[in-house]
């Protein structure tokens, strides 16, 4: 569902924390990105662009500030992320360790 991400980060301390990590689904690992907000978590799929973007100097893509050099750098190569699934909000969230595989 589309809906307009303009206000998302329009609190600097609405982000909390941001991070990869691997999601084992049925049958395969999948690479993630995780993004914690004050109400909210954010699956989204680190995608990797084939191509380049048009010009040679991509340090002028626009990126947001507040995310990690890591994604930073990411996103200035090409790569993007697309939301996985629906935020999960933090209330319903239930969390628990589980021993790696």
């Amino acid at each position: 569902r589309e809906n307009s991400s303009e206000n998302i980060l329009s609190s600097a301390n609405r982000l909390l924390h941001e991070g990869k990590l691997m999601l084992a689904e049925s049958t395969r690992l999948l690479d993630v990105y995780l993004f914690l907000f004050d109400d909210f978590l954010l699956i989204t799929k680190i995608k990797r662009n084939k191509k380049k973007y048009g010009g040679s100097d991509t340090s002028l893509i626009p990126v947001c500030p507040s995310l990690t050099p890591e994604l930073q750098s990411f996103i200035r190569e090409g790569g993007f992320c697309t939301v996985l699934d629906q935020p999960i909000p933090l209330d319903r969230l239930i969390l628990k360790n589980v021993e790696p595989i």
